[in-house]
């Protein structure tokens, strides 16, 4: 970081900057999973099927996932106050659109004006922070961003079940209309821009591969879910994202001035705390997927009694975010990821044995549990990898990590659901002999055989965590490469290829 540098970040006020984004993060994210409990009423109300309203929530997805590569071109084109002005009145308007909604493609068409907002709002957060903050104190800031990325959509289902039980679905978004506008009137008031912007020519074939790449890839494994691995939809879709990411990802590497840098991964801390970030990232799909259903399809809690069971977690996690962050300021990561992947491990062997019968006492406590793990390892774990980054390679560190989140997230759910589908069909074949010795009716039958399912698909995600918790040993405490050092890595590494080459 350059003298001049640090005078123009040290001139900023941070607080009235970090206040806006946040806000407007936590807006974004918690609209991210209003619509699961929301489901079955607009099936209802546009008297569609389960897989055609599930869109709401996969073409969200979609967007998000498509367009987060791209921002770290937005980061370097645009101004700060430009990027997230421009982005928060996206949200608003898809927001509008979807509260004004009466049928289903226009309410689909509002989620995805949505998503392309909230998309660009995260990441641009994220680099905000690395900009504005030195590597020592970005710990403390990262764990305030973490009440917007967890808590937000911790409480979200809380939130929707109320409204849906007492108010009408169209709700959701109408609340969501004024803290929009007041933090675009706070971001024109307030909002300082941190960084100059870069004149950059968009390479428009990366765009197109990594719109194809990411769009058909988490597209393949969010339908893995639903149709199997093995059908042809899924497959087809999958390998098409697969090799138009090996093409998009050749072109990174080749280009001079790439629209998503991967050189990124040179530095290994970066790529180490990447792939425990993966893992992480399907544990915490364990709660917000798997318990739900749980609940409500299998024991019959209603909406609001499923959403409160995560709120105590929700608040805890809330409370433990800064104080994570300024932990990690002074310990580190490795630590504070060992005991949180540990807490989080032994409370998930706390779902494994659920039966029809587990008390709403001991879900609370468990998934409480598990939360207060994930508080300790999210954001230590992506700060520790950003903070190793050169300051150069914010925006694209930012947007990778972004990035890797999203499809970390479809797969995990998709692996999941396909566990516990497989299992539970197991487990029905296996209990249908005895089934009429032990006077068990079909609805019992199906209720246990998915109690079962769920078990297992638990274990799995044990399974995951350990490999995590493995991997986290490996961390260390690393200094910021500078630009300069950056460079002679760089070059390095060009002449290794070409060595190779030959």
């Amino acid at each position: 970081m350059t003298n001049t540098h640090k005078t123009v970040t040290n001139s900023i006020k941070k607080g009235p900057i970090m206040f806006i984004m946040i806000l407007g993060a936590f807006i974004a994210t918690l609209n991210q999973t209003l619509m699961s409990v929301a489901t079955p009423e607009l099936m209802v109300e546009f008297n569609i099927t389960a897989a055609t309203a599930q869109w709401l929530t996969t073409g969200y997805m979609l967007v998000n996932g498509v367009l987060i590569p791209i921002t770290a071109y937005f980061m370097q084109r645009f101004t700060t106050r430009q990027l997230f002005q421009a982005s928060m009145f996206i949200f608003l308007a898809g927001t509008i659109v979807s509260s004004l909604a009466d049928g289903f493609s226009l309410l689909l068409t509002g989620r995805m004006i949505q998503a392309a907002g909230a998309g660009i709002i995260m990441p641009l957060l994220t680099n905000v922070i690395l900009t504005i903050f030195p590597p020592n104190k970005r710990g403390a800031a990262m764990g305030m961003v973490g009440l917007a990325i967890i808590f937000a959509p911790a409480i979200g289902p809380t939130i929707a079940g109320y409204i849906i039980e007492n108010y009408k679905w169209e709700t959701m978004f109408y609340g969501m209309i004024p803290f929009a506008v007041i933090v675009i009137v706070l971001g024109f008031i307030y909002l300082r821009n941190v960084s100059e912007p870069i004149k950059t020519k968009l390479d428009i074939l990366s765009v197109i591969l990594s719109t194809i790449g990411f769009g058909a890839l988490l597209y393949g494994f969010s339908r893995a879910g639903s149709l199997g691995w093995s059908d042809i939809e899924v497959l087809s879709t999958i390998a098409v994202g697969v090799i138009s990411l090996a093409l998009f990802s050749w072109r990174m590497l080749k280009t001079h001035n790439p629209l998503l840098d991967l050189r990124a991964f040179k530095y290994n801390m970066f790529s180490l705390t990447t792939i425990i970030n993966i893992a992480v990232t399907m544990v915490m799909y364990a709660d917000m997927m798997l318990l739900p259903l749980y609940l409500q399809n299998v024991r019959g809690y209603t909406a609001i009694e499923s959403g409160l069971l995560l709120l105590p977690g929700a608040l805890v996690m809330g409370f433990l975010m800064p104080i994570t962050g300024k932990l990690f300021d002074r310990f580190g990561a490795k630590w504070l990821t060992v005991i949180g992947m540990i807490i989080t491990i032994v409370t998930t062997l706390g779902f494994t044995n659920l039966t029809d019968s587990t008390s709403y006492t001991y879900l609370v406590l468990m998934s409480t549990g598990r939360r207060i793990g994930m508080a300790l390892m999210m954001m230590p774990l992506q700060t520790a990898g950003l903070n190793q980054l050169p300051q150069s390679l914010n925006a694209h560190g930012t947007a990778i990590s972004n990035t890797i989140r999203q499809v970390a997230g479809a797969v995990g759910t998709s692996l999941l659901v396909t566990v516990m589908s497989d299992r539970t069909k197991t487990h029905l074949q296996d209990m249908i002999p005895t089934a009429a010795a032990k006077g068990l009716t079909q609805s019992q039958l199906i209720k246990e055989s998915t109690i079962q399912g769920i078990n297992d698909a638990y274990l799995v995600i044990i399974g995951i965590g350990i490999i995590g918790l493995l991997l986290s040993l490996f961390i260390k405490k690393v200094k910021q490469v500078s630009e300069m050092e950056s460079k002679t890595l760089m070059e390095q590494a060009k002449q290794r290829t070409v060595e190779t080459t030959n």
